[in-house]
């Protein structure tokens, strides 16, 4: 519900915002007393370009604060003893995803990830779970954190991920068995104090971070909003 009414909250901003500086381009622009309704139906363009000038300049407002953010908290970012690491463990740069299994984007990004993991071995990949799409997210971030603790989180990450179809808490538990892991043992650390801390602390530094939506990528300092291999590729190039 707060996230509803923030987004309503921010709408509301975003249409005053629009109409102020669509009246005072017209106030500007034209003679006195020129009738506003009237220049608007003439000139529909002028909404637009002004929300888009909007919609740039908050975008950019919001990603400079963002890096902020994340040079505040860069320790647990980056360095958490609790993270799921999915490649490269010893790497120099650092690459943090902030993803939902349930996320259908989360899905489209993967194949991209596997690029970039392949053609960057000096590039560690921390993935950070989050749960909040569906009561299947929380239950297969769950298993990826407890398969950790067998060594396997990376390979539950994977495998979850190449899933086609709808992801249930079935279809992750005949993931993970397939997988090898010791599944009584898997059960018993999902309900774990430990796996449950880890999810609160990623929980935690997310709204630290105001990270809003998955997928999420920061890379030295920068948040990433991408599904494009060549984009996460020229922020490693500028990175090294």
């Amino acid at each position: 519900m707060k996230k509803n009414n923030a987004l309503y909250i921010s709408l509301a901003a975003l249409v005053v915002a629009v109409i102020a500086l669509v009246m005072c381009i017209v106030c500007c622009s034209c003679k006195k007393g020129s009738d506003v309704e009237k220049v608007l139906k003439e000139n529909p363009q002028i909404v637009m370009d002004a929300l888009r000038a909007y919609e740039d300049q908050q975008r950019e407002d919001a990603l400079k604060q963002a890096e902020e953010k994340v040079k505040a908290h860069a320790d647990d970012l980056y360095n958490r003893a609790d993270d799921g690491v999915i490649a490269h463990p010893d790497g120099k740069i650092v690459l943090v995803e902030f993803f939902d299994f349930s996320c259908g984007y989360c899905h489209r990004l993967y194949p991209a990830l596997k690029e970039v993991i392949a053609n960057n071995p000096d590039v560690k990949v921390v993935a950070k779970p989050m749960a909040f799409l569906s009561p299947t997210s929380k239950y297969a971030a769950q298993a990826a954190l407890a398969a950790k603790e067998q060594g396997k989180f990376g390979e539950v990450y994977a495998a979850l991920f190449e899933t086609q179809g709808r992801l249930d808490n079935a279809k992750v538990d005949e993931i993970v068995a397939s997988l090898g892991l010791n599944v009584e043992q898997l059960k018993k650390d999902m309900q774990s104090e430990k796996v449950k801390a880890t999810m609160n602390s990623v929980s935690e530094l997310a709204s630290a971070l105001q990270v809003t939506g998955v997928p999420t990528l920061i890379l030295n300092n920068k948040v990433l909003q991408t599904l494009d291999a060549s984009v996460i590729q020229e922020a490693i190039n500028a990175a090294k």
